[in-house]
């Protein structure tokens, strides 16, 4: 028999949202939602809500936000829910005595096949890396990041021209049937928990910093064009055109044993821009000049003149 859990939610961007949606829709009650604290942001630097505050909000869920996740006053409100359960998708790294407090433990959802990808970017290297395959994993938190005994996995196919937002958003619709899944199978008391056996081939996920998303046009045209795929529509992969940033959000590729420098580019003007790789040439489809808004390559170039470099 299933029991009835109380559940405290913890999670910030949209990413985390239909899996909140899909455990206010359930036989479990969620009795609280914890997230980041609202940031200015724009031009009249208004306070903005994070996504799961919205989404909330909108069911009228008690809300922590909490500056500090040690801060008593926090954990005193958190230990006062009397939760069976914590759920964990797209949060700040929790500390023990957060992890520790519900007596079924926290489970995190996380958007790779662990132990492959443990980080905060596991959508975004697994395309930069050429995968051919990802997924989502539920797990218990334990002390080291994504590091505790998984519980449920599915796999999806990336396909060969998808970008990372693309595969975001079915990853977000995957993840919630695999949370629920998983919600369900602690609350009957019939789950799977397997180690994450040691690996010496791990493939890590850490964050992107602006230096991550500079194309380094020495590398060769297959790797490049991943690294445009898995950096699309945000944070974008660039490099620079005479003197500014150029973002380059969708591309082609061609392979062939050019002489051009790497790094170099040649145009028609009209209607196409390619930039030189090891291998052969990098063909700019969609992208954005720094002071610009984002367009297409031929818009872009009606705009824009260049010459061959």
């Amino acid at each position: 028999m299933m029991m009835k859990l109380r559940i405290v939610f913890m999670g910030t961007p949209e990413f985390a949202v239909p899996m909140l949606e899909v455990l206010v829709n359930s036989e479990h009650e969620v009795i609280g939602v914890v997230t980041a604290p609202d940031k200015p942001s724009g031009r009249g630097m208004q306070l903005n809500e994070s996504d799961v505050k919205k989404c909330a909000k909108q069911h009228a869920l008690h809300i922590l936000q909490p500056e500090k996740l040690k801060n008593e006053g926090f954990l005193n409100e958190l230990k006062a829910l009397n939760a069976d359960l914590f759920v964990v998708v797209a949060f700040r790294m929790l500390p023990e005595v957060v992890w520790s407090m519900p007596p079924m433990g926290t489970i995190n959802l996380h958007a790779s096949l662990l132990p492959q990808y443990r980080g905060a970017a596991p959508i975004n290297w697994a395309i930069i890396n050429g995968e051919k395959e990802t997924g989502v994993s539920t797990f218990f938190i334990q002390q080291e990041i994504d590091t505790g005994k998984i519980i449920f996995q599915e796999k999806i196919a990336i396909r060969e021209d998808e970008n990372v937002g693309e595969l975001y958003a079915e990853l977000m619709q995957l993840g919630a049937g695999v949370l629920r899944k998983t919600v369900d199978a602690i609350a009957e008391g019939n789950y799977p928990q397997i180690p994450q056996d040691h690996i010496t081939d791990i493939k890590h996920a850490p964050k992107i910093f602006k230096e991550t998303c500079k194309i380094d046009w020495s590398k060769d045209a297959d790797h490049i064009y991943n690294f445009i795929r898995g950096l699309s529509p945000y944070p974008a992969a660039y490099t620079t055109l005479d003197g500014k940033m150029f973002k380059i959000y969708k591309a082609g590729k061609s392979i062939s044993s050019s002489n051009a420098a790497t790094g170099s580019y040649e145009t028609d003007g009209k209607t196409y821009l390619r930039f030189f790789c090891t291998n052969g040439a990098i063909e700019v489809k969609e992208c954005q000049l720094e002071g610009k808004k984002k367009m297409s390559v031929e818009e872009f170039l009606r705009g824009t003149k260049l010459n061959s470099n």
